[in-house]
């Protein structure tokens, strides 16, 4: 088995940086024997703040072809490793092979784990995103709160992954907002980005109060595992009918004579 894993963080900073280091060990440890998983960022100077739509919108146009690049070489699986899973539903649509995103694979993990979750979030330009995203799965019943750290800058991730008392004080931040959100009810906790998670994961926190801290990065990783079984016992993984469904006959015709003969390779 074979998995594409498209990282935003990485565009940021190279894989022998602390974070590349730090993701792959996290994705490798996570797969399973037999899976190979090729982690790839974006091109320099790209997913510089993707909280903003107009610059998640430049950065969506990459994802999507890397997502094309990854059927046409073979590839099981896209994994989208980044919360706001830019291109997701697009290449739904265009591609045969299972497209899985990371707050998608997180939430839906944490609703195995226990009948409630909270996120904990870091940026408050966040808030309706995630909520959206929830929501589009049919699953904000099961959301308890969005909860908000105090975070000066993104880049204070990157530095925490060198420096352990930066680390120490986001985990205690952590902790504290984590606390609560269980006093509200939630039974799973859900760290909202990588970069987050990242930190934590370096840092050891697998609960707080008996309440699992989910590592996402790996509920991706097992997420797309299980895509690629399911697809191979059963035939399909994503639905294309309605919501997904590519568009044939005519207007396919009509595509690509506007578009080119290479759009929707296996619309027919």
């Amino acid at each position: 088995m074979r998995l594409f894993y498209q990282t935003l963080g990485m565009s940021r900073g190279s894989k022998s940086g602390r974070y590349g280091q730090l993701l792959t060990a996290v994705i490798q440890a996570a797969a399973a024997p037999g899976t190979v998983i090729d982690i790839f960022g974006l091109a320099p100077h790209r997913a510089v703040a993707d909280q903003y739509r107009y610059l998640e919108f430049l950065d969506t146009a990459e994802v999507i072809e890397n997502g094309l690049r990854a059927q046409t070489e073979g590839y099981d699986a896209f994994l989208i490793g980044n919360f706001f899973q830019p291109g997701l539903h697009e290449l739904r649509e265009l591609l045969s092979i299972p497209v899985l995103g990371l707050a998608e694979s997180s939430v839906s993990m944490a609703c195995l784990m226990g009948p409630t979750f909270s996120l904990i979030n870091v940026n408050p330009k966040f808030n309706r995103r995630i909520m959206e995203g929830i929501t589009l799965q049919g699953l904000a019943g099961r959301m308890v709160s969005v909860e908000m750290m105090a975070v000066e800058r993104p880049g204070v991730f990157d530095l925490a992954l060198q420096d352990a008392e930066v680390r120490d004080g986001i985990v205690a931040q952590f902790v504290e907002t984590a606390k609560r959100a269980l006093d509200k009810g939630a039974e799973v906790l859900i760290p909202a980005g990588g970069s987050l998670m990242a930190a934590l994961l370096q840092a050891d926190l697998r609960e707080v109060d008996g309440a699992p801290v989910l590592n996402g990065l790996a509920a991706l990783v097992k997420t797309g595992e299980m895509a690629v079984q399911m697809r191979a016992l059963t035939g399909s993984f994503t639905s294309k009918r309605l919501t997904y469904a590519p568009p044939s006959g005519k207007i396919l015709a009509d595509a690509r004579a506007a578009y080119g003969a290479q759009i929707y390779p296996d619309a027919d």
